[in-house]
Parts: C-alpha cells; structure tokens; sequence
C-alpha cells in the first residue's frame, strides 16, 4: 500500500475534502499541509514541519499563481491581496527591498516583522539589528506563508508576526533548467536562472538573478546579484539531511530625500550625487529531518550569517535642501564612511507528537532556539571627495563599537482537540536574552573638543516568559471559527541607542516595548467559488518607540524616544468571488475572479504626551480590489490599490520645513499585470502605477535621506520565460 503525500493546494485541481478518487489507488492518509482557495490565497493548515497554527491567523501566498512585476519584487502587487499590509516602497531610493507591517506597527526594513526565508531567520540580529536587507528574488519563491499576532510563541517575540519566504524545491526529474529575461522603464534588465533535479535519493536545486535598474530618479542606478544553492539527501523514508546557501551582492545609488516644495516641483530631482550602499549577505543553513513514524518528528535547522552593510554618503549637514557643492579649493566636500558587520549563529531544535487524551488525538510541540550574535558599528569617519563607491578613510571613526547577543529561547504549545471540531491551543514561551557591548564613542564636550566615551564589556541581562492560547472550532472541513491571545516583546539593546546616518537624537533611557496581541475570525471556501477570511484584532502596544519634534535654544531637532501606549484596533477582511464557476461553471469562456483585500486601523495612543494622536505610520483604510481573468494559457490581472493618509511621528505634525516629519499624503495606484503561457514558454507584460501617480510612502530622519523617498512613478515590463 502507498502512502499520498499532498504537499500543496486544494483548488487548482478541483480536489476537496470529499473529492472523488480513483479505486485504482489505494490510499492510506492525505497529508495537506497548506490550502489553496482560488487565485493564490489560502491558509496554513493546523499543523505543519513541527509547527501548530491552529487557532492562529494565517495566510499563504502561491507565487506561480500570481501575474505580477517579480522582475522587480513589486510589494503592492504580490503581497498586496493580504488584508492590511503597509509597505515602504523605497527599493529604488537607497534599499535593497521595500519593508512592510501589520495594524498600525512600524513599516521600516519591516524592523517589527520576524523574516524568514525557509524557515530560518535573514535578518541580521532579531533583537539587535531586526531589519531585512535581503528578500529573495519572487521568480525563485514557492509559497510565502504568514502568521499574525501569536506568533510570538513559535518563532520569536516580534510584535508585528512572522513572515517567511519559501523558495522553489528540486523538480522530480533528474534536470530542469528555467530561465526568464525581463526589461522595463529606467534601464530595467533582469535575468534569472534556475537548475534543479531528483536523482535517486539525491536533489539539487539552484539559481542566479542579476537585476540592474538606472531608476527612475536622477543617481538612483543599481546592480545587484543574488544565489542561492540547496543539496539534499534522503537517507530514507524517515531521515532526510539538506544544506542551503544563499548570496547577495549590490551596490546602490542613493539619490537621497527631497523637502515637500521639492517633491511637488519635481520628485525625479536629485540633491545627491555621491551616495552609496552596499550590503553584501550571505547565509549558510543546514536542515535535519526525522520521522519517527506518522505522529512524530523531529527537526534542527541551523544557520550562520556573515554579512555588512557599507554605506559612504554626503550627510552631515542633514537636511534634504542643503546642496552638495563644490568648496573654493575646486573639490566637494568629504563624504561620510559607515560600516557595519554581522555574525550569527542560529540553531532551533523543533519535535512533534500527535498523540491520543481523553480518546481525541491531540498535538504538542515543543523546542528550542538558541542564537549568538555579533555586530560591529563602525561610523563617522572622513571619507574621500570623490563621487564613486570608495570607503577608503581618512580619519578615525566618531564611534567603533561591538555588540554582542545571546538568546535562547524554549517553547511549548499543545494543541487539545475535543471531538473533530473544536480545539484549544495554549503555549508558552521563555527568553533570555544577554547584550554587551564594547569600544569608544566620541563626545563632543565644548566647541571642537571631543572626548571618547568608552564601553568596556558593558552587559544588560533579562529574562521574560510570554503565553499566549489559540480557540478553533471547525464547521467543516473547510470552514472555521478562529481566536487567539499572545503576548510579544520587543527589548530596547544597545544597537538602538546608537544613531546610524541619522540627524536625530536618542533617548538614553530607552524603555523595553511589548504587546498583548488578540485576533477573531472567520475563514473558509464556498465549493469552489467563494474563498474569505474576516475577523478583527487589537493591540495594546506599552512604551512604544518613535519620534518627535524638540526645541533647543531655537534649533529643532528630532528626538527618538519612548513616545506612550498605543491601541491598535480594526478590521481585516479578504473576499474573493469566482464569477465563472458560480455563474457558467460549464462554459467555456475562461475563468473570472474578484478579489478585494480590505483593512480598517484605528492605531492611536492613549497615554502619554501624545494621548489621542494618531499612530505613527498607520493609515487607517487600505483597500486593494483586483479581476483576474483566464482562459487557456492566458491570463491578466488588473489591481487598484488606495492607502489612507499617515503621519510620520507621533506629535501628528502637519508639515515641517525640512521634510523629516509631516504628513504621508494618500494615495491610488493601479497595477495590470498579463502572461501566456505555450508549451515551455511564457510571455508577460504588465504596467505599473498605470495613471503614472506621483507619490511617496517614506519620510526619515536618516538613512536613505533625510527627507521625502518618492516612489517610482509609471513602469512598463515585459518578458520572456521558459523551462526545459
């Protein structure tokens, strides 16, 4: 007798929880492990690789399924259809990729967001350093698999839940090689490549991207390179063994921000001509699977991380009107060199047991993560007069310091089913979490003279115990009821008291920040024609950190800071109607589908000196509909995506001269997106930002300004694809 595995989704080939299949095989379980409704949107299901996501909110995203811009990671395109995503659209301002958020938290390099590419972390310090400036390239991405709220308990403390990329696996043949060239607007050329094959108990798979962009805005050109390579080998049934490697390479052309009278007479402009980045990564993995029989398994995935960020700009002056000019000795001014370098080692151990209780069979899961981290920040030295990409110093740095962190974390969660259709999840989670940090920072104590403020193995030590518990009850098999509470935390560590590129000042007396975390909902399918998920959520978020406008013998100036509680409350809705197979499911006219993705935050504080203001970085509507239509190998997606206004700190300012907080104006942008499909080929096309909207989604203090980042303004693509 054979045992099916479905390691995929429901909806692409019609089979349900009561499809009919063939006498001729013989089966003897049906393992899903995530659900698929219509047009790429689906769920986790309640257990998978170790991990419980029952009674979580959880949504998962089929990338192949998708018409979308992949060539260039278009965010609003690919995960727009997920209810409430808030993204930062400043990839061709000076970052490597855009940065998301959820219900009113912060949206920078998605700072509030545990990212994760295969099930391990790729950030560079999930509590020193938690921002991403590494996404891989979507034409390699499988799936994207999210979890909100309680995630804490599985994954980490991040407020914000867990987001994790999951890449294309060995195909089952022995070889396949795909390819797919792109071109667009502003010089855009991508190439991306891939191998992958089975041969016997041995699978490989493998790819290079190389994107160049000129960009839309005057210095905004970049280069960049990613790879990545996973060796696998099944030893049997039970015990399989794999190794991943993954690279980027870049180097970007910062145009730098704009003030608002810039922005509105022209926001290609640029006031700098001499800024780069760099940001070289590189993560090592390796996986180690064991299945003890059908109820219980056991996994250990380790990671190590070597990566920097360099970057060499012209910033001093700060503010975005300043120009960069040449001095009367014939030379520009001296650009600023900062570097830093990341070390980590990851490992978590994760086990999995299905066992019976009060004669219903019941899940616990349990584990551990240990983690050490190292980072050296390096900033404030003399730089070169020159425009190219040069860190060459010529004087000391202002400040050299290395931090190091030590977490390890065990966690339980158990999952009590009380007939087949309700459930009780609850778990727990503990941290210990060490930081010390080393080195000098200089002080300016009167005029020009400096002193240096050393940090001789300074160490701050703590430990916090989070619990959180999940409530499921199944209508049937493809319809539930969905409740959940967690706590999250987000702890205050050296590395956030220390300015990177940043005209702002910082609150010595930082406060650790942390959640409670609550979700209701309802989600399922209708046959094949109705796929939804609505519920509601609240966040009580205590000393969380912004900024704010200070005044000092009439100079103002930004202050970073612990700025109140914040509560965070709304509504998250997805609705997608299959039209054609609810109205003429026999006609063969092709397949139309309506999506529309809605999310309402009302995020304000409620203590504090800015009680009752608005959350910073919160719009309070964002609605994304879209049609998707196919038939045969064609298919086209059309999408309206409209974002309240925000503010960009937590005083609500309106407008300030210098551009580094006001208003986040709202915004509507439409997106179309087309491919055939013949044989091994496809061809794509699509426009983006289609009524050519100037717009922005960024105001900052520091990098990659100070000032306004605009976002691009109308693209048109197209490509070619193929697989053999």
């Amino acid at each position: 007798m054979k045992r099916l595995v479905i390691a995929g989704f429901l909806g692409l080939t019609g089979l349900g929880a009561s499809a009919q299949i063939s006498d001729t095989v013989n089966l003897i379980e049906i393992n899903i492990i995530q659900y698929k409704a219509m047009n790429g949107v689906g769920r986790m299901n309640d257990d998978a690789d170790q991990i419980i996501y029952a009674g979580k909110k959880t949504e998962v995203l089929q990338i192949d399924s998708l018409d979308a811009n992949k060539a260039i990671n278009n965010t609003r395109q690919i995960i727009g259809r997920i209810p409430g995503v808030n993204i930062i659209e400043t990839e061709s301002g000076g970052f490597t990729a855009n940065g998301i958020a959820f219900r009113g938290l912060n949206p920078y390099q998605s700072i509030e967001t545990n990212t994760r590419q295969n099930g391990y972390n790729v950030s560079a310090d999930i509590f020193g350093y938690n921002e991403a400036y590494y996404l891989p390239p979507m034409e390699a991405v499988k799936t994207i698999q999210f979890v909100r709220g309680a995630s804490c308990l599985q994954f980490g403390p991040q407020i914000g839940g867990m987001i994790n990329y999951v890449l294309k696996d060995a195909p089952a043949k022995k070889f396949e090689f795909a390819t797919s060239q792109t071109v667009g607007s502003y010089g855009m050329f991508n190439s991306y490549n891939s191998i992958g094959g089975t041969i016997k108990k041995f699978k490989y798979f493998g790819f290079v991207q190389y994107r160049h962009m000129d960009g839309w805005r005057a210095n905004s050109n970049q280069t960049q390179t990613s790879a990545f390579a996973k060796l696998q080998y099944d030893f049997s049934k039970k015990f399989s063994v794999s190794a991943e490697y993954t690279m980027l390479r870049n180097l970007i052309h910062m145009p730098g921000g704009l003030t608002d009278s810039m922005f509105a007479a022209n926001p290609q402009q640029s006031g700098r001509a001499r800024n780069w980045l760099s940001s070289p990564w590189n993560i090592i993995s390796s996986n180690l699977q064991y299945k003890f029989n059908e109820n219980t398994s056991i996994s250990l995935k380790s990671s190590y991380l070597f990566s920097q960020r360099n970057l060499v700009w012209r910033n001093e002056d700060g503010w975005p009107d300043v120009k960069d000019t040449i001095t009367p000795t014939g030379v520009y001014v001296a650009r600023e060199v900062e570097r830093e370098f990341f070390k980590s080692i990851t490992n978590e151990l994760r086990f999995l047991t299905k066992y019976k209780f009060l004669k219903a069979k019941n899940t616990l899961a349990f584990g551990v993560r240990q983690a050490y981290a190292a980072m050296k920040r390096q900033g404030g030295a003399e730089g070169t007069t020159a425009s190219n990409y040069d860190l060459t110093t010529l004087s000391e740095y202002e400040y050299s310091l290395n931090f190091y962190t030590t977490n390890i974390a065990p966690f339980i969660e158990n999952t009590f089913y009380f007939g087949k259709k309700f459930s009780i999840t609850p778990g727990v989670r503990y941290e210990f979490l060490s930081t010390t940090v080393n080195g000098y920072n200089k002080n300016v104590v009167h005029d020009s003279n400096e002193e240096k403020i050393y940090a001789n193995n300074q160490t701050h030590t703590r430990s916090f115990l989070m619990g959180g518990i999940g409530f499921q009850y199944k209508v049937d098999e493809r319809n539930s009821f969905y409740a959940n509470y967690s706590q999250s935390y987000k702890p205050v560590t050296y590395s956030d008291l220390t300015p990177f590129g940043s005209v702002a000042k910082i609150d010595q007396n930082l406060k650790d920040a942390y959640a409670d975390n609550a979700d209701f909902g309802f989600r399922g399918t209708l046959k094949n024609i109705l796929n939804f998920d609505v519920s509601v959520f609240y966040i009580n978020y205590k000393n969380r950190i912004g900024y704010v406008l200070k005044t000092q013998d009439t100079l103002s100036y930004l202050f970073r800071t612990n700025t109140g509680t914040s509560e965070h409350k709304g509504v998250e809705a997805y609705v997608e109607l299959n039209l054609s197979n609810w109205i003429c499911p026999s006609c063969k006219i092709g397949k139309i589908s309506l999506y529309n993705s809605f999310a309402y935050v009302d995020a304000r504080y409620i203590s504090g000196d800015y009680a009752t203001k608005q959350v910073e970085y919160a719009p309070k509507y964002i609605n994304r509909s879209g049609i998707n239509y196919a038939i045969k190998g064609f298919s086209i997606n059309a999408q309206y995506s409209y974002q309240a206004d925000a503010f960009g700190d937590a005083a609500n300012t309106g407008f300030s001269h210098d551009a580094l907080i006001g208003k986040i104006p709202s915004y509507a942008i439409v997106d179309i997106s087309a491919s055939y499909k013949y044989k091994k080929y496809q061809i794509k096309f699509g426009v983006n930002n289609v009524t050519d909207k100037k717009y922005f989604t960024l105001r900052t203090p520091e990098y990659p300004g100070p000032g306004i980042i605009p976002s691009t303004a109308r693209m048109i693509y197209g490509g070619l694809s193929a697989t053999f």
